[in-house]
């Protein structure tokens, strides 16, 4: 039921334009969080539930947290989640990341939400991530756009977002206490921990 469940979420996203975790992409983190034995899992944009049940699903002892503040989306995910009866292991929270307080403590924050809040939901949500655990963000490529020069693209919007998440990418770069490793996965993924 799963399998068909992930195969329908799949369809649904592409035929609703909604930004899905790209399948190397989140087959890489389901490979890393068996290899580190991640068990707490703070996602940063559910959409519609697709990456957090993934997570949930193919793990026993996988508990995800997850935020997304459209709430047509999150109507869905909380279908989708009922329908896969996964409620026990994956909380929702209707909300803008940056205004919901948590105090929790995860092994994993994973970061797929506003391209151009990176940064501030990195900050933001650090404080909650155990001693050894990672932070994981999504979209660093967007799309081939940030190997792009920055001039050739087209439109203003894109231009601006880019130039946020090449500032992103510095900021991982230049930040003295994570070490930061970055994947040509999906669309994009870096991987930092805490030195």
């Amino acid at each position: 039921m799963v399998d068909n469940k992930i195969k329908e979420l799949e369809e649904y996203a592409k035929i609703n334009n909604i930004p899905i975790m790209q399948r190397d992409g989140i087959e890489f983190i389901l490979e890393f969080i068996k290899e580190k034995n991640i068990q707490n899992i703070l996602e940063i944009g559910t959409a519609i539930g697709y990456s957090a049940i993934r997570m949930a699903s193919s793990f026993d002892n996988v508990k995800v947290v997850s935020i997304e503040r459209d709430k047509e989306r999150y109507l869905e995910a909380l279908k989708n989640i009922d329908q896969l009866q996964l409620a026990d292991k994956i909380t929702l929270i209707f909300g803008d990341a940056l205004d919901v307080e948590i105090t929790d403590k995860f092994d994993l924050i994973f970061i797929d939400a506003a391209k151009a809040q990176n940064k501030k939901l990195f900050l933001k949500y650090e404080n909650n991530l155990c001693d050894n655990g990672y932070i994981i963000t999504d979209n660093l490529d967007f799309h081939g756009y940030v190997s792009m020069n920055i001039e050739d693209i087209g439109s203003k919007n894109i231009k601006a977002l880019v130039r946020k998440i090449k500032d992103y990418i510095d900021f991982l770069n230049n930040n003295d206490k994570y070490e930061t490793i970055f994947y040509k996965l999906g669309d994009g993924v870096s991987v930092s921990k805490r030195k």
